[in-house]
């Protein structure tokens, strides 16, 4: 795949940025399975517990455009560093919080600012600035299938070291497995020689901000990652809660989850295969579609074992395979000079949704007792976000590959 003279060292940047990209999302997108078990702990409450992890969806978006800003400037090294760290504080502190204020602090902020900091715009942008350009759309595929593979482990193992040791325990396992991933980091931060910086600006980084802030193209893009959050956040949350008012067991929440993040691994390597061959606007147009289409067949079906199954199979496979295309765009658009900042405030739009899909998610469990109205605006949305990508002024891929 990676043509050039440095091509053992571009694999393992790549494969180490798809390593630490698994443990970072495998940790946050598993969190939904924590909640019952808290709020029997605790007694804080469904919707307190929601507020905290809905607070942590926001504050993971927020982080990305300052990380990716920091990585650009300083390099990716010690970002990374930082956010691992932060991440396996926050994840230790958490069993030691028994009022809503301390989980908004420990999960809301600490937690999910680490996870932000060694997220996607860091972690792509240090790849994409390292790889040239035939072989980034292949590399962002496979770091995004490093994150669906971590939710794939992570979701059966905290599940298992739950109902094992207790939420505590297990989430103070979390915190080890964060630390075990920090000898990642000089791998994709050490520099590369002989790769060429293809689309660097000369502009700066905040004239560069201001000048995709100010594009029609950016912003039609930024609504449909909106939802793609809003979406995403409300199932990772209460998936759990779902499975738990169609009277399953709660083991069917954590296979739905692994298997998601499964078929997720296969779409994000389809993803990135598409990328090189169609313009990305039209691959994140059929994605978003194919979720509007998913919602309403599950809701028109038995809620069985084999519907959650089915289900998580079908949106995993775009699951967070929008992510290839939508940086693909963005490094179209604008290059890959400052693509960690730029595609990180793609990604704030991303969690600002989420923190609406996992905040009115646990009110409408609350006030109306299940999630009928959030699955009927979930169909709405998705099919705005299909049709918010057809206007964006996206070059062709021979084009752009020219």
């Amino acid at each position: 795949m990676f043509r050039t003279l440095n091509q053992r060292s571009l694999w393992a940047i790549t494969l180490a940025a798809a390593g630490i990209l698994m443990v970072t999302m495998g940790a946050r997108q598993s969190l939904g399975l924590f909640i019952s078990p808290m709020n029997t702990s605790t007694g804080l409450g469904v919707a307190s517990i929601s507020l905290a992890l809905a607070i942590g969806q926001f504050a993971w978006g927020a982080a990305q455009p300052l990380a990716g800003a920091a990585a650009d400037r300083y390099g990716p090294g010690r970002v990374l560093v930082g956010g691992l760290l932060l991440l396996a504080v926050g994840s230790a502190l958490t069993p030691f919080m028994s009022t809503s204020w301390g989980l908004i602090v420990s999960l809301g902020l600490l937690s999910a600012i680490g996870s932000g900091a060694g997220s996607f715009s860091v972690l792509i942008g240090a790849s994409s600035q390292r790889l040239p350009l035939p072989a980034r759309a292949a590399a962002s595929g496979i770091i995004n299938a490093g994150g669906s593979f971590g939710q794939f482990v992570f979701a059966p193992l905290l599940q298992a070291l739950i109902q094992a040791i207790g939420w505590i325990g297990a989430m103070w396992s979390l915190a080890l497995m964060v630390l075990a991933a920090l000898p990642l980091v000089p791998v994709v931060a050490a520099p590369v020689v002989g790769v060429p910086k293809a689309g660097a600006q000369e502009a700066g980084l905040w004239p560069s901000v201001r000048q995709a802030m100010a594009d029609n193209s950016y912003r039609f893009l930024n609504l449909g990652f909106f939802t793609c959050g809003f979406h995403i956040a409300f199932l990772v949350t209460h998936l759990p809660g779902e499975v738990d008012l169609c009277g399953l067991p709660s083991a069917v929440a954590s296979w739905a989850l692994a298997i998601i993040g499964l078929f997720n691994i296969f779409g994000s390597l389809y993803a990135g295969s598409c990328v090189a061959r169609y313009r990305s606007k039209y691959v994140l147009f059929w994605m978003y579609s194919s979720r509007a289409l998913m919602v309403a067949a599950y809701l028109a079906a038995p809620k069985t074992e084999l519907t959650f199954y089915l289900f998580a199979a079908g949106l995993g496979f775009t699951w967070l395979a929008t992510v290839p295309p939508t940086a693909a765009i963005v490094g179209k658009l604008f290059g890959v000079r400052y693509l960690a900042t730029l595609f990180g405030i793609s990604l704030l739009s991303h969690q600002v949704g989420a923190f609406f899909g996992a905040y009115l998610g646990g009110l409408a469990w609350v006030r109306l007792g299940d999630y009928s109205w959030m699955w009927y605006a979930d169909i709405v949305l998705a099919a705005a976000a299909a049709l918010s990508n057809l206007p964006i002024k996206e070059e062709a891929v021979s084009a752009a590959a020219a």
